[in-house]
């Protein structure tokens, strides 16, 4: 098999991949992490970048869109993304599902399995991710058990179908909030650069810059009072138009089309 998951100390040799195609919802999209020119960068821009060194035609597209739930990325992107005929391809998704309550992450999991086995037969490389470990976070903490168990699965899912695994769940980097955007759901552009070099490692190769997991220097810790009117704050800015999105079943994906619907060259702004 092309790919492999990876576990501890053990990586895989690298490849040089010439069309790199991202699936998935904000994460992949870039959202926290804003370029020069207002459009998003985001983890797999940076991912692109770097892999763009090791092949001179390399291109890449990337038709995550905020707010997609698991059958769109496993289904419908698919669809597109194997009409640009890549040889590797990041899916990520399965978060926007988890989130909410009576969320089955065994059917999850295998609507995901079914779709990197339909892009694994074309001989593609699959690159997927764990979710953070959401402990500590107001409310998303609740969803920590079906996370976990979803993560169980993506293990699996990786040796079987010879897919690579970055686990985000060991990441402690991601528990220091500062990684975060002020709605705690989306990465800051720090969590963002971090996330794309330990993919690159995922991928094999060795990043030029070693920091990735290197903590922030210690902060002084908010008192009880800060943080209580912090998530007071939080709740009313960002947690309640989520949940009022989703009772009018809407989505902050609505009427939004792919950043990078075609491949590409890569920019040199990531």
């Amino acid at each position: 098999m092309a790919g492999s998951a990876r576990t501890g100390s053990i990586r895989p040799e690298p490849r040089p991949w010439r069309r790199y195609v991202a699936l998935g919802d904000s994460m992949t999209e870039g959202l926290g992490d804003p370029g020069p020119d207002g459009g998003l960068i985001g983890w797999a821009d940076r991912l692109a970048a770097l892999l763009s060194a090791h092949a001179p035609d390399f291109s890449y597209a990337n038709l995550a869109v905020r707010g997609r739930r698991l059958h769109d990325i496993a289904g419908r992107q698919i669809d597109v993304g194997l009409g640009l005929r890549p040889d590797l391809v990041s899916i990520i998704g399965g978060g926007n599902d988890i989130l909410r309550p009576g969320a089955d992450p065994d059917a999850l999991a295998a609507e995901l399995e079914e779709g990197v086995a339909r892009l694994r037969a074309t001989g593609a490389d699959v690159l997927m991710a764990t979710p953070s470990d959401p402990a500590g976070a107001p409310v998303v903490e609740r969803t920590r058990g079906r996370a976990a168990i979803y993560l169980g699965h993506l293990w699996s899912i990786a040796e079987r179908q010879g897919a690579y695994l970055m686990n985000q769940w060991s990441f402690r980097f991601l528990r220091d909030w500062r990684m975060w955007e002020p709605d705690r759901i989306h990465m800051s552009t720090e969590g963002h650069r971090r996330v794309a070099l330990a993919a690159y490692e995922t991928l094999g190769h060795t990043a030029a810059e070693a920091d990735w997991r290197i903590p922030l220097p210690p902060q002084p810790q908010p008192g009880r009072l800060e943080s209580l009117r912090d998530n007071v704050v939080w709740a009313r800015q960002y947690a309640a138009p989520w949940v009022g999105r989703r009772l009018r079943g809407r989505s902050s994906g609505d009427h939004i089309d792919p950043k990078r619907p075609v491949l590409g060259p890569v920019g040199t702004d990531q």
